[in-house]
Order: structure tokens, then C-alpha cells, then sequence
């Protein structure tokens, strides 16, 4: 009976995989009968009751429903902008189911050939009557130039999306309805500039996994009914969404060009100028003007331009008795740098100065050297003696170039005249700046740039950038203005007339040979004014800030409250930048 053995184990595999196969088909169908054809007959509306008639276990229930600007003191009710929603909504409807299928039927045309599929169209498209709402509206105050909001948003609508699929003379639909999402977003404008809608891009991620729920009907049969084919469909949808956007991965929306307003960071291109160093190799010249494209974007030095002010020729005399007292100042464009300036020549029409200085440069096809010659005054406005310019791009690398300028009243070829009002002599000189200390610059972990050439080697350069002051009060006027003092070296911002809210976005540089741990930085701000020719000055408020912080932390950014001040406040940002590390 041995023989017997291998023809029961056929006989019981294949049974076993009838039955299987019975099963599965019987289950398949009672479930359809019970979950999808079966409906309910004996569904009753909810009792709705005041809380005040509600049991203890109920309230408790219902907590979870509670908006989030009662629960949460950092959420703000904006029932305003529900409201607006609201009244918006049937045109809002109409407008994003416009726009989402003019950006859908591209694209599934394009993927129809590869399914063997005649045409997908939409016979419905509808968000439906009922708006989402906002439960609350956390916004974050900080001090960059960025807008943080996070809004709870709730939406259980109504909307009707019915998609008709034909393939082989066949038509199926498959009908979205009754869809709800529950999310916490985190929108991010930044960064912030000068022009509507003044921010250059979006920046959304969600906060938390989202809940999606939603029925899908396929020949009239609700497929989320079938509760292990729902909770599939739930913890897919929860997983594939926070894999593409839960904090910290977010979808970023371009709006503006954020490398006109020189807003590019360094950490959003330091990926890019990797891989372009990567293919110098294969393709060098463009590979270089790339690198090029990215310094300018970033506004990081791309080189140094070496001025050396030799002398000035038949300067015109000014004072009334006796000679001028000439000196001159140097300024690149689009460089908030204070301004280099010569010794003061006093008496002097023919003065020689014989003096260098280095500027550094972040564009070599835009920026260009302003010389300014001044009178020196000693009471009073320093007169404008005269003008010139020139453009770096007429300049050729690492060979100096000496140039003699006719001073001009102005730039502007209308506001000119026929006496003359000298000359002057400069040297200039461009060094621009290796690949290889460009890649050493960039592949630095932090987003702080080097000190320029020239930087004492155990020291750096501490950075002030003064921003802005809110609520500063003065008791005879407001015309703000800020002096910085550094180990006696004084820097002063420009004065800004009736405004207890200025703002004023200027930097300077002090060069330390040392770093100073144990300096302060003495910060204050004045009002000034003239009236019946009597010079009126006083303090609206001081800070001192310690700089052992800004040398550990390379950079800090904050308010500080004036002193001697009843509500003012001030913005000041501290970078300690250090000299390349030698190779």
C-alpha cells in the first residue's frame, strides 16, 4: 500500500487549495453582503443637548473636540477667517477644482498610453458646500526675517470627485466622498523682502501624522467599508504622508527669486556648489562661471581689490581763506561695509597720500569702486569736493592698473558744469580668489563666512549689524539714530527723522587682533535735532552686550531692552568671523 502514499498527498493538496479558494470566494461575498450592499435602516440622528445637560463621561468624550485656543494659551481664535472662508468658499470650490484639473489632465494623459487605458476623465469635480476651519493659529515671533505660523485645520466635507476610466469598450468610476482631514501645518514665509508679496518662498511641513479618512466607491460600493481594507488604507495614507512631509521634511513653493534681493543661505546651496566642484574636472569653464553664479547668490567674497590712493592734482579750493583739507573715501556698490577713508591733508591742492586698502568684493560684473574727495571741516558738514567711479569688470585679475580720474560734481551726466575740479591717481588691483579657498569656504559646517585676507591670524573680525528699535521715546523728539563703541573706536548709523520704530540694517567691522571674551560692546541710541540754530542731543537708551557669547556661538541675533528706557527694545545681530584655516 505503499504505492498509495504520494496519491493521498495529491489528492489532499489539491483539496486543500479548492478550499482555499471556496473560502476566500464565500468570504469575500458574505462580507461584501454584510459591510457594502447591507445598509443600515435603523440609523437615528444624534441627540444634541446643551453642555449644561450633558453627563460627566460625555464631557469627558467631548474634550478631545475642543478647539485649540481653549485648550492652548499660544493659540489665537480666528473665527474671522473662517468667516471669510466661509463666504469665499463656493467661488474657492470653484476655482481649485478649476486649477487642480488643469494640472491633473497633463499628466494623466501622459500616463495613459502606458496602461493600455482609452481615457480617464473627471465627471464630477466638486470640494462640495462645507469650508475647512481653523481651530486656532499659533504664530511664532522670531528675530530673522521669516514669518512661522501653525494653523489646526479641520476640514469634513462633502466634496463629490468622480473619475470615469474606459479601457477594452469598458467604463468603471470610482466616486471620493464624504472626506475628512484633520492636520497641523507649519507654514514658513522667508525670507522676508522688500517686494510683493514679500517673501520669496513657502516653506510647509506638518507637525504631526495627519488623519485621512474618506469613502471610495467603485460601482456603487463603498470599499472603506470593509474594516481591514480601511485601516490599510488609513496607516498607508499616515506613513506615505509623513514620509514626504512631517517635520523636519517639508515641500518648499517658490514665489520669488530669492537671488535678487540676496537672501540665497548658505546651507540651501552648499549641496549644489558640492557637486558642481565635482564636474570641474569634465567641464571646467562652466563649472567655474557656475561657482561664480553661486557667490553672487550667496553675496560671499569672490575676490579682494587692492586700492592704493597715490595723490590728487588742481583740487579745487573750497574755503573762503586759505587752502582745502582734502581726504578721500573708497566704497564698493551694493556693499553695506562703512566706507575706507585717507588721512586728512590739511592746506593741500596737490596732496599725496600714498595710502592701500583692501575691499572685498562679491560681484565682480555689477560692483564698482566709488571714490569720494571730501573738505574736511572742523565745525560743520565736510563739502563734496568731487566724484568718480570705477567699474571692477574693467579690471583683469592680478594686474594692477593705474588710473587718473577727472573729479565730477555727481554720476549723473546732467548735473555737471565746466570748471574743472582735479584729478585723482589710484592704483587697482584685483585678487580673485582660487577654487581652492572657494572650496574650503564652502565646505566650512557653518554658515559664517571667513574673515577677509589680511585678518591678524589669531584674531577675526566682530560684525555688528544694528537692525532695527521699536517704541523709543523721546522727550523732546524721535530722530534715532545708533552709536556703536567698540575699545573706544566709535561707528554711528544714519539718523532717522520722526520714527519711534526705525530701522536701519547697517553693518560694521571692527578688526581684533585677539578674540575679546572679555570686551562689551556699548550700544546706544540718540535723538538729534536742530532748532533756531541750536544743536539738541539726548539718549533714548543704552545696552551692553557681552562678547564672550558671540565668540563661542560665532553668531547671535536678538532684542535687547534699552536701558534708561521705558519700553524700548533693539535689534542687534553679532557674527565673529575668523581667518581661513591654512592649508
Amino acid at each position: 500500500m505503499g504505492w498509495l502514499s504520494p496519491i493521498l498527498k495529491i489528492f489532499s493538496l489539491i483539496f486543500g487549495l479548492v478550499g482555499f479558494g471556496v473560502g476566500i470566494s464565500i468570504g469575500l461575498i458574505v462580507g461584501y453582503y454584510l459591510f457594502i450592499y447591507v445598509k443600515t435602516s435603523d440609523v437615528k440622528d444624534p441627540d444634541v443637548r446643551p453642555l449644561a445637560e450633558q453627563d460627566s463621561d460625555k464631557l469627558q468624550h467631548m474634550l478631545a473636540e475642543i478647539p485649540l485656543w481653549v485648550k492652548t494659551p499660544d493659540y489665537d481664535r480666528i473665527d474671522w477667517l473662517n468667516q471669510f472662508i466661509g463666504l469665499m468658499w463656493p467661488y474657492l470650490d470653484k476655482a481649485i477644482c478649476k486649477t487642480a484639473k488643469n494640472i491633473a489632465m497633463p499628466i494623466i494623459a501622459e500616463q495613459i498610453p502606458n496602461y493600455r487605458i482609452d481615457s480617464v476623465e473627471f465627471e464630477r469635480l466638486t470640494l462640495g458646500s462645507l469650508p475647512p476651519t481653523f481651530q486656532g493659529m499659533k504664530v511664532y515671533v522670531t528675530d530673522e526675517k521669516e514669518l512661522i505660523m501653525e494653523p489646526s485645520l479641520k476640514w469634513a466635507g462633502n466634496p463629490d470627485i468622480t473619475v470615469a476610466v474606459r479601457a477594452f469598450g469598458l467604463k468603471a468610476t470610482a466616486q471620493v466622498v464624504d472626506l475628512q482631514v484633520f492636520a497641523c501645518p507649519r507654514i514658513t514665509l522667508k525670507p522676508l523682502v522688500p517686494s510683493f508679496p514679500c517673501f520669496c518662498k513657502i516653506i510647509l511641513s506638518l507637525m504631526e501624522k495627519p488623519h485621512v479618512d474618506f469613502g471610495l466607491k467603485v460601482f456603487g460600493a463603498d470599499l472603506m467599508s470593509i474594516p481591514i481594507l480601511y485601516r490599510f488604507v488609513q496607516e498607508l495614507i499616515k506613513d506615505q504622508v509623513a514620509n514626504m512631509y512631517l517635520w523636519p521634511r517639508t515641500l518648499e513653493v517658490p514665489i520669488l527669486d530669492p537671488t535678487k534681493y540676496g537672501q540665497f543661505s548658505y546651507c540651501e546651496l552648499l549641496f549644489t556648489y558640492s557637486r558642481t566642484i565635482s564636474t570641474i574636472q569634465m567641464n571646467p569653464l562652466s563649472s567655474i562661471v557656475y561657482v561664480t553664479q553661486i557667490c553672487r547668490a550667496l553675496r560671499r567674497p569672490v575676490g579682494i581689490l587692492h586700492v592704493k590712493v597715490l595723490r590728487a592734482m588742481n583740487l579745487r579750493k573750497l574755503d573762503f581763506l586759505g587752502a582745502s583739507d582734502p581726504y578721500v573715501k573708497l566704497k564698493l556698490t551694493e556693499d553695506k561695509v562703512p566706507a575706507k577713508q585717507t588721512k586728512v591733508k590739511f592746506k593741500n591742492l596737490n596732496p599725496e597720500w600714498n595710502e592701500e586698502f583692501k575691499l572685498t568684493v562679491r560681484d565682480l560684473e555689477t560692483q564698482a569702486l566709488i571714490i569720494r574727495v571730501y573738505d574736511w571741516e572742523k565745525v560743520g558738514k565736510h563739502d563734496k569736493m568731487g566724484m568718480n567711479s570705477v567699474p571692477l569688470k574693467d579690471l583683469m585679475p592680478h594686474e594692477p592698473k593705474e588710473v587718473a580720474l577727472d573729479l565730477l560734481k555727481s554720476m549723473d551726466p546732467d548735473d555737471q558744469n565746466d570748471k574743472s575740479r582735479g584729478q585723482i591717481v589710484v592704483t587697482l588691483t584685483y585678487k580673485a580668489f582660487t577654487e581652492e579657498e572657494l572650496g574650503r569656504d564652502f565646505e566650512k559646517n557653518e554658515t559664517m563666512p571667513y574673515a577677509p585676507e589680511g585678518t591678524p591670524a589669531g584674531g577675526g573680525v566682530l560684525v555688528v549689524k544694528v537692525h532695527e528699535a521699536q517704541a523709543l521715546e523721546g522727550k523732546r523728539h524721535t530722530n534715532p539714530s545708533v552709536k556703536v563703541t567698540f575699545r573706544g573706536d566709535e561707528k554711528k548709523t544714519k539718523k532717522i527723522k520722526k520714527n519711534r520704530d526705525p530701522r536701519w540694517d547697517e553693518e560694521f567691522q571692527f578688526i581684533v587682533e585677539e578674540p575679546p571674551v572679555n570686551d562689551k560692546l556699548h550700544v546706544e541710541v540718540f535723538s538729534s535735532s536742530k532748532r533756531m540754530g541750536i544743536y539738541h542731543k539726548e539718549s533714548l537708551g543704552y545696552i551692553n552686550i557681552m562678547l564672550s557669547d558671540v565668540v563661542n556661538n560665532k553668531r547671535i541675533n536678538q532684542k535687547y531692552n534699552l536701558i534708561d528706557s521705558k519700553n524700548g527694545r533693539i535689534q542687534v545681530e553679532l557674527q565673529w568671523r575668523t581667518p581661513p584655516p591654512k592649508s
